[in-house]
């Protein structure tokens, strides 16, 4: 009970900036969990050191892209699919799902590497490496908690949902990415 006043505190004053300053919140919200979870990915994975370069470009990546391109693509949803259309959810999933989804994965790998300070040669080869694999998985892990955040979620709400569920997921890309990176300087060597 002692901690339930803080975090209630705490969840008004989140609400409130969401309603004050929308873009601003979901930037710095998705910026602060995608850096947490390459973080917890780097503990998890047992590096001696942390990659300091992998923390700042999955910092960047939330607070440019991860909290703003949802917080429009949600509202562009909202506007494409209105909801006295029939089959509303059946609809924004496939959009969201066979549309959006695999353009923001190939976007989000190949903006995380050039935040990486990859070449464009170096974020083209890991893109086409990763991205079916990141996709698929997406498909598979993710369509049912989409649905839910579509169907169940205040749209205000959707992008830090997302961004919620996103930690789990930037832990599992940050690993996928690690262990190619690992393999092709193993094959380098």
């Amino acid at each position: 009970m002692v901690l339930s006043k803080p975090l209630r505190n705490a969840f008004i004053s989140y609400l409130s900036n969401l309603y004050e300053n929308p873009i601003r919140t979901k930037a710095i919200t998705c910026a602060v969990l995608s850096t947490t979870g390459n973080l917890v990915s780097q503990l998890i994975s047992g590096n001696k050191s942390i990659n300091q370069q992998s923390l700042l470009a999955y910092g960047l990546y939330g607070l440019i892209f991860g909290g703003t391109i949802p917080h429009f693509y949600y509202k562009f949803l909202e506007h494409l699919v209105p909801e006295e259309a029939s089959l509303i959810f059946i609809k924004k999933l496939v959009i969201d799902r066979l549309l959006f989804t695999p353009l923001y994965q190939a976007f989000s790998l190949y903006m995380l590497a050039r935040l990486e300070h990859k070449t464009h040669d170096e974020a083209l080869a890991q893109l086409f490496k990763l991205y079916w694999p990141i996709l698929s998985s997406s498909w598979k892990y993710l369509t049912i908690l989409q649905l839910i955040n579509i169907t169940v979620v205040p749209p205000m709400l959707r992008v830090l949902t997302m961004n919620l569920v996103g930690f789990f997921w930037v832990i599992y890309v940050a690993n996928v990415r690690r262990e190619a990176q690992q393999k092709k300087g193993n094959k380098s060597d």
